[in-house]
């Protein structure tokens, strides 16, 4: 979570890094997804560090504004640094989710909780790479260094991580971990928000 400013700034250079995008003025005026990411931290800090109201505001409604135009629905405070998205799409994230460091994900994703209930929603850890069209939902805890599987349908925990889940339900179908799928933007071990 942003603390500070130079948290927001180590945030966004570690989403930089991840999303793998040069820092010019044509990434920041043409690239539409690193624009997101950007306005994502700048609201994370103006939410958490800044008592600016009309300026928080303001980055919220083009933060939601742009959201709507890319598919995205992802809530402030829920992702660690590193975070990439890498297209366009669908991407749904439940407001009581926690994501660790270095997550790479992609299209047609659901971060959510089961029906019925409104704050469990899944705890990821550290260097997860989400696959297209997966699902994870419920009150389940993800370990670090996974690959989930393209159309995964993740309803249990995995909490020791260090695997590739595919199928639906998901199941272990690999050892192999994410450390070939992900541009590792943020290098320190960063624990999993629980809060």
């Amino acid at each position: 979570m942003i603390r500070s400013r130079q948290d927001y700034l180590d945030y966004l250079e570690a989403d930089r890094r991840s999303l793998d995008v040069a820092d010019t003025l044509f990434q920041r005026l043409f690239n539409d997804r690193w624009q997101y990411q950007r306005l994502l931290r700048k609201v994370e800090f103006l939410k958490n560090c800044r008592k600016n109201k009309a300026l928080r505001l303001y980055a919220e409604w083009r933060f939601r504004k742009l959201g709507r135009l890319l598919g995205y629905s992802i809530p402030p405070n829920v992702f660690g640094p590193g975070l990439a998205i890498p297209h366009r799409g669908t991407i749904v994230v439940n407001s009581y989710a926690r994501i660790g460091a270095n997550c790479r994900i992609h299209v047609c994703t659901n971060i959510g909780t089961n029906l019925g209930t409104l704050d469990e929603a899944p705890v990821i850890g550290n260097n997860v790479y989400i696959g297209p069209g997966a699902k994870l939902y419920g009150k389940i805890v993800l370990g670090d260094n996974m690959v989930i599987g393209a159309n995964a349908v993740v309803n249990r925990s995995f909490p020791e991580g260090n695997c590739t889940i595919a199928g639906a339900p998901a199941k272990v179908i690999s050892d192999r971990t994410s450390a070939g799928g992900l541009v590792r933007g943020h290098q320190q071990t960063v624990e999993t928000a629980e809060a």
